[in-house]
């Protein structure tokens, strides 16, 4: 049974977690992308893809720690330090997607959508310089907050990883 939940969770780790990291990753380059050509349809469309990979692998990733708690438990492992440690990192690391990089994820599509609609708008009504006047309300700023906080999740998951490999102090071997 160890055998069986352990490849559970590693395989959820691996189908969940790691389109998140990469699609999260990929996320504030093409918003700059979004936001620099706004009429750019094909880059719109990208970064909805990629938020919508986010959301819905973020969901999906639940299923590692639940898979992770059975694995740890049939081990006789639960009051490990390595595995106590990668529960919180964890932890945390669901907190800074939840809290940080999703919300901003949204508020920065949102963004670039009400551009897009001005740009339009102005076009339509034949005032382009109108539709582009303070265009944006999200800029290459809140894209660089956004990679800083993508940056920390990962790091995150790539500690978690790492403990989860080395597992320092454990009885049970590496």
């Amino acid at each position: 049974m160890n055998k069986f939940l352990l490849a559970v969770h590693v395989l959820a780790a691996i189908v969940a977690v790691g389109p998140v990291t990469v699609a999260a990753s990929m996320f504030p380059p093409s918003a700059r992308k979004a936001l620099a050509e706004p009429a750019d349809a094909q880059a719109l469309s990208t970064v909805r893809v990629l938020h919508r990979i986010c959301r819905l692998y973020a969901t999906v990733g639940v299923a590692v720690p639940v898979f992770g708690f059975a694995t740890a438990k049939n081990m006789g492992v639960l009051g490990d330090t390595w595995l106590i440690v990668s529960i919180a990192l964890t932890a945390l690391a669901a907190v800074v997607l939840a809290a940080l990089v999703l919300p901003r994820q949204t508020a920065l599509m949102e963004g670039i959508e009400g551009v897009e609609e001005r740009i339009e708008q102005g076009v339509e009504a034949g005032e382009e310089g109108a539709a582009n006047a303070g265009a944006s309300r999200v800029g290459p700023r809140d894209t660089a907050r956004l990679a800083m906080f993508t940056g920390l999740f990962n790091l995150l998951w790539a500690t978690v990883t790492i403990l989860m490999i080395v597992r320092p102090g454990s009885t049970t071997g590496a």
